[in-house]
């Protein structure tokens, strides 16, 4: 058998970008192709169901990054809960690349990819809220104050990501992160 040229990360890596940039509709086969280094057809071997295959290996590729690097470490309760807020804050400004990355529920949210993912946005935003909910109460925030900060959080990194991008200013993702941090610590 000879050996895959592409690695499956660099293929996922290539894949999200394209998916970022251009959302699913707007995300065209040879776009794909070029960003994976495959060919069309070795695209279609490895997705066989196409592009809508290729965006729901992305959102898994996602979830598990953002689960392993981010989510659990709001939740291991080994750490004291201002490190865990830290060191997650630091893992979704990695994630996102400081501010320069939009994110994926976004670009897959427009037009009908919001019809093909919604579950999994869904689901994915669903666990930022239980992971900041959780984080909030651990800093000693009654579990409604908790709930309705870890709302705010979510509403503050998608809109910072917008905003940064809009303006071109990277330091409001930066500055974004400070104040989530700030607010649950401050409490």
């Amino acid at each position: 058998m000879r050996p895959q040229k592409v690695l499956d990360i660099e293929i996922l890596t290539g894949l999200t970008k394209v998916f970022r940039s251009r959302g699913y509709e707007g995300a065209s086969l040879k776009e794909l192709s070029e960003a994976t280094g495959l060919k069309k057809a070795s695209l279609y071997h490895r997705f066989p169901n196409g592009k809508q295959e290729m965006a729901d290996a992305v959102l898994q590729h996602l979830e598990d990054w953002v689960t392993d690097n981010v989510f659990n470490t709001l939740l291991d309760t080994n750490l004291d809960p201002s490190t865990r807020l830290k060191e997650g804050l630091s893992a979704i400004r990695t994630l996102y690349d400081g501010g320069k990355n939009i994110c994926i529920f976004r670009a897959l949210s427009m037009q009908a990819g919001i019809e093909l993912f919604e579950e999994q946005i869904n689901q994915g935003m669903t666990a930022y809220l239980s992971a900041f909910k959780e984080i909030g109460i651990a800093l000693k925030l009654t579990p409604v104050a908790a709930e309705e900060k870890a709302l705010q959080v979510l509403i503050e990194i998608q809109g910072s990501l917008i905003v940064t991008k809009g303006l071109g200013d990277i330091s409001i993702f930066d500055k974004t992160l400070q104040n989530i941090e700030n607010k649950y610590l401050n409490s």
